[in-house]
């Protein structure tokens, strides 16, 4: 009977062991071990360490105009304000024709007293006083209707994730010229993806 308790413990010692003997420290060091090349001198070092950043730098771009949330700044991070740029990119909304047409109306204000005369003064006093806020009204209630209805997908689509600040990330980049959005737009308009540039 102990005969038989001793061989099963045996038995069970040996089926929870690993297998093969513990390598030795100078063997296990030796694996790890990678052959160095240590810069010779300082120029030297220095200039691997520019080489080292330069392709970091290359490295670091490149994600971010993919919208790899490691490279993207902290604003543009996570999950919510990914969709918040998606839902953006895929509508045209009235806030993204806010500077074309204020540098427009701008111009034509720069114009008008140029031209002189009664219609000229009649028609700057009616683009200062009634055109440019007329256009701010429009910009301001298209952002906000752009807010809400984005943090409203977002609650319903990711509701683990912290939505603070989602809305008005969605309404600045529905002001800014789509072309100059940044990270790049991934969707066209209608939803689309972008089709990879060659």
């Amino acid at each position: 009977m102990d005969d038989s308790a001793a061989t099963s413990t045996q038995t069970q010692a040996k089926s929870t062991g690993k297998g093969r003997p513990t390598p030795k420290r100078r063997e296990a060091q030796g694996r790890r071990r990678q052959p160095v090349t240590a810069p010779s001198n300082r120029k030297e070092a220095y200039k691997q360490a520019r080489e080292r950043q330069a392709a970091e730098r290359v490295r670091a771009r490149e994600g971010m105009l993919k919208g790899d949330d490691r490279y993207l700044p902290v604003r543009d991070r996570g999950p919510a304000k990914k969709l918040a740029r998606d839902w953006v990119d895929s509508r045209r909304t009235l806030s993204q024709y806010f500077l074309p047409v204020s540098l427009l109306l701008l111009v034509i204000l720069w114009t008008i007293p140029m031209f002189g005369g009664e219609t000229g003064m009649l028609l700057y006093s009616y683009a200062i006083t009634i055109l440019w806020p007329l256009m701010i009204v429009v910009v301001a209630a298209s952002a906000v209707w752009v807010s809400q209805r984005v943090k409203k997908e977002a609650a319903q689509k990711l509701p683990e994730e912290n939505l603070r600040g989602v809305g008005f990330y969605a309404a600045m980049r529905a002001m800014q010229i789509r072309r100059l959005r940044f990270p790049p737009p991934t969707v066209l308009p209608g939803g689309d993806p972008v089709p990879p540039k060659n």
